[in-house]
């Protein structure tokens, strides 16, 4: 047990993806050409890797990270090493794979693992789906799009996760989780050069979780579309000329409440744009 109450068996993991950060695009065909001399990761999974160095340094652990990906990911993990972690972990798959089959291939290598920190999104125009995966196979709790992560005592963690309209609420998580980090939430440390050069041939453990299809469970999107408002009944437009009816609908001749500005606390702000919805018949 640590001075911080945490186990000293607790473990910790961030998981990133290593991408091209500097893709070349053809003018002309609009081809894309990567390279792994300029491979790397995002700014939110470089906060994530430092979410979990000050989680492990606070609680007296180690940091372990973990890519999926192929043999290119090797020299980024390394140096992710230098930094801080403790080991790296690279699950042999391909890094374009669905989100749902990358989250099941990790999550076998994360078995044990009490908490896993992720960024929000990859380099790539990832879709930030791969957490909330993860946390499904890992029948973990989750806490996604933070903008802050505070560790407490006996393996506690308060975070601040971002709501719409400009708000945000605050969380304390205990057991098994899983957390998905902005890019602004930390900036990663810089490695001295004697760990640099120390972790140029670091041991990267290679996990291969494709030779058991059961663990590479699929889960089926029964749809998906963007979403739409709800349909308004319009009355049937009367009159024998088409501009007529499309005046009629479009209601452009119609008089209009006229804009004006108040100045109200923020409840009375609420209750006049309610009430004005009303007069527009907005809400129900």
């Amino acid at each position: 047990m640590s001075s911080s109450g945490v186990p000293e068996s607790m473990r910790l993991a961030a998981c990133v993806k290593v991408v091209d950060l500097r893709p070349e695009i053809d003018r002309l065909s609009g081809v894309v050409s990567t390279s792994d001399r300029t491979a790397g990761i995002s700014a939110a999974d470089s906060a994530a890797v430092e979410v979990g160095l000050r989680l492990a340094a606070a609680w007296g652990v180690t940091l372990s990270v973990v890519c999926a990906g192929g043999p290119a990911a090797d020299p980024v993990l390394r140096e992710l090493l230098a930094v801080g972690a403790s080991s790296a972990i690279r699950v042999d798959l391909d890094p374009d794979a669905p989100s749902e089959v990358v989250a099941a291939a990790v999550s076998a290598a994360l078995d044990g693992v009490d908490l896993v920190v992720c960024g929000e999104y990859s380099a790539d125009r990832g879709s930030g789906s791969v957490p909330a995966f993860l946390a499904h196979h890992l029948a973990a709790a989750q806490a996604l799009g933070l903008v802050a992560v505070d560790p407490a005592e006996s393996g506690r963690v308060l975070v601040t996760r971002r709501l719409g309209g400009g708000r945000s609420e605050r969380l304390e998580l205990s057991g098994r989780a899983v957390l998905s980090v902005e890019g602004s939430v930390a900036r990663l440390r810089r490695a001295p050069l004697s760990a640099l050069l120390a972790s140029a041939d670091a041991p990267v453990e290679v996990f291969a979780p494709l030779g058991d299809e059961s663990m590479l469970t699929v889960v089926e999107v029964a749809g998906c579309h963007p979403l739409r408002p709800r349909p308004r009944v319009l009355p049937v437009p009367t009159g024998q000329a088409a501009l007529g009816r499309i005046v009629e609908l479009t209601g452009a001749l119609v008089d209009r409440t006229p804009p004006r500005r108040v100045f109200a606390t923020p409840a009375e702000a609420a209750d006049l744009i309610l009430a004005q919805l009303r007069v527009w018949d907005e809400l129900d």
